[in-house]
């Protein structure tokens, strides 16, 4: 009696188990095969660079009257706008626009920065990096890009989204992956900063 019930255990345990590692290796194989194609598709997919733009000066001075500006939206009580302007959200025209006449506006304001480019503002981090003074340290941090990164900076098409995006996405301001090397100037838009934590 205790014999058949022995065949039956190791009968049930056999068939579990070739069911397992049947689904197993099916998993594996199908794995393999999606990852494989995978990673063809992306050998064949070209990120298209838009052309980048420069804007001068005189481009960031233009006031007409129809002028339309693009700003930062998201701040609370600052924002940003392409003519590289932070003022108070208060002080922000109908048509996006700092209104350059207010008292809390600010033209390529640092206020929250360091000297390495690191600011504790997002918005003084955007306009510090408007400045046309920094052009060629931005074209430095270009093209120093890491492949990932260079596929994320490849869908900007001027000077105002990639200050944009470098002050919300700096790989410079992190380290191990998770924690801010200076938890206050997390916002940085140069080279990598030097500098931004104080000696333990």
């Amino acid at each position: 009696m205790w014999y058949a019930a022995l065949v039956r255990f190791i009968r049930r345990r056999l068939v579990l188990g070739i069911i397992f590692a049947s689904s197993l290796t099916y998993c594996i194989v199908s794995l393999w095969r999606e990852g494989g194609s995978r990673n063809m598709a992306y050998q064949d997919i070209m990120i298209e660079r838009k052309p980048f733009v420069w804007r001068t000066l005189q481009e960031h001075n233009d006031t007409l009257d129809n002028i339309v500006c693009r700003n930062s939206v998201q701040g609370k009580i600052f924002i940003v706008d392409d003519r590289g302007y932070v003022c108070k959200r208060t002080h922000m025209n109908k048509n996006g626009c700092c209104d350059p006449d207010a008292e809390s506006t600010k033209r390529y304001g640092c206020d929250s920065c360091k000297e390495n480019h690191c600011c504790v503002i997002y918005e003084f981090c955007v306009s510090c990096c408007l400045d046309p003074g920094k052009r060629d340290m931005l074209e430095l941090v270009l093209s120093k890009l890491s492949a990932e990164e260079n596929v994320l900076f490849r869908s900007l098409s001027d000077d105002y989204e990639l200050c944009l995006t470098k002050c919300r996405t700096s790989s410079h301001s992190v380290q191990h992956e998770n924690s801010y090397k200076d938890p206050t100037h997390k916002h940085c838009f140069g080279d990598e900063p030097t500098g931004t934590r104080s000696p333990d």
